[in-house]
């Protein structure tokens, strides 16, 4: 009849038995290993949420969009260009550029145009001239972004420019420690006021010595600030326009503007502090509102018109939030034909059940390389 095991010799066993599976469960862990089962407290497994959408209460609605460059050269003035098709017209260079990775910002809003976050990359897709693309990289994080001020500094601001340059200042809290930035003022011709820092300090320094002059040279501003951009530190790059009237001054047409809008992959915001419509002079006045919108909703971006410059500040602050709070969508074009032709963009969303409407917002479009 075998012999049964006392009570002390059972407890000796099972204090071993336990000790020798923490140890096991110990070595799994250093080694990177599963923890067996019988090592560890078996735990339920979590339940699968679905995703967290979330709908921002005090939005408003927008219409979007590194590797170390050299520093730029010094460049107060727009660079000039040897003139073409007659004496003043001057020539606009064709930037070649071989595209690996097609970067885009999107933007989604509800009906009451505020902004929907949390969405994942499975709801999403892209299309390139009607072709669908495989979503490369998928972002919707606050990550730091290279940003310019277009400042208008003509006569016509007088009586805003205060409320410009506060208005600045809380578009700067917005911003991320990393984050950078330059400023671009324009009046009869464009100034480089201040290159690529993230010392805001010193962009806010620059702007409370502006003082208000001359005429409206806005197209030649932007073509200045897309040429300054070239030095961005990071891929997401976007562009703040704050004026208050049409171009009346720049040697540039808007056509150039338009082609190098195009291909420089800027987002660009616009803030219009117009003049009522039966109080607009010019025709330059006329067609200023027509003139910034078209620019901007090309890049995925929106001009925002304000008729009260005590709104001016509130609106920067909701560009600066929405600007970092965007799906950026990446894909490589499975177009790769040297053609330089223009290539239209569209995504589409396919949300969750549950959801109203929904508003995408994203560019529109690039030109493709060139040999």
């Amino acid at each position: 009849m075998p012999r049964r095991k006392s009570g002390t010799a059972l407890r000796y066993r099972k204090r071993h038995a336990c000790i020798g599976l923490r140890f096991v469960a110990a070595c799994c862990c250093l080694a990177g290993l599963a923890i067996p089962a019988a090592a560890q407290r078996v735990q339920p497994p979590p339940q699968q949420a679905g995703p967290k959408i979330h709908i921002a209460p005090g939005s408003a609605a927008t219409v979007p969009g590194g590797v170390t460059p050299q520093s730029p050269p010094p460049s107060p003035l727009i660079k000039p260009l040897p003139p073409t098709g007659g004496p003043g017209i001057p020539e606009v260079p064709l930037m070649k550029k071989n595209v690996n990775l097609v970067l885009v910002p999107v933007v989604i809003t509800d009906p009451l145009n505020r902004m929907v976050t949390g969405l994942q990359k499975r709801f999403f897709s892209v299309y390139e001239d009607n072709v669908p693309q495989k979503i490369e990289s998928f972002s919707s994080e606050d990550a730091p972004i290279s940003v310019g001020v277009v400042f208008d500094s003509s006569g016509s601001m007088s009586d805003k420019i205060q409320k410009s340059r506060d208005a600045l200042i809380d578009f700067f809290k917005t911003a991320n420690p990393q984050d950078q930035f330059f400023l671009v003022d324009f009046a009869d011709e464009p100034r480089l006021l201040c290159g690529f820092t993230s010392n805001i300090d010193q962009i806010e320094d620059s702007v409370t010595f502006l003082q208000p002059h001359g005429r409206t040279a806005l197209l030649d501003a932007i073509y200045l600030s897309l040429e300054e951009m070239r030095y961005a530190k990071y891929p997401r790059k976007a562009l703040l326009i704050i004026s208050d009237g049409g171009d009346n001054h720049s040697r540039y047409s808007e056509r150039d503007v338009m082609r190098v809008v195009q291909e420089a992959d800027v987002q660009i915001y616009g803030i219009g502090l117009y003049d009522p419509v039966g109080e607009r002079a010019t025709p330059e006045e006329i067609a200023g509102p027509a003139l910034l919108d078209k620019i901007t909703e090309a890049t995925g971006g929106k001009t925002f018109e304000i008729h009260d410059v005590d709104e001016l500040a509130d609106t920067v602050t909701k560009i600066g939030i929405e600007l970092r709070n965007q799906y950026v969508l990446g894909y490589a074009p499975s177009d790769t034909r040297p053609d330089g032709k223009w290539r239209k963009i569209t995504v589409k969303l396919h949300p969750p059940p549950g959801l109203p409407p929904l508003t995408v917002s994203a560019r529109s479009g690039y030109y493709g390389p060139r040999q």
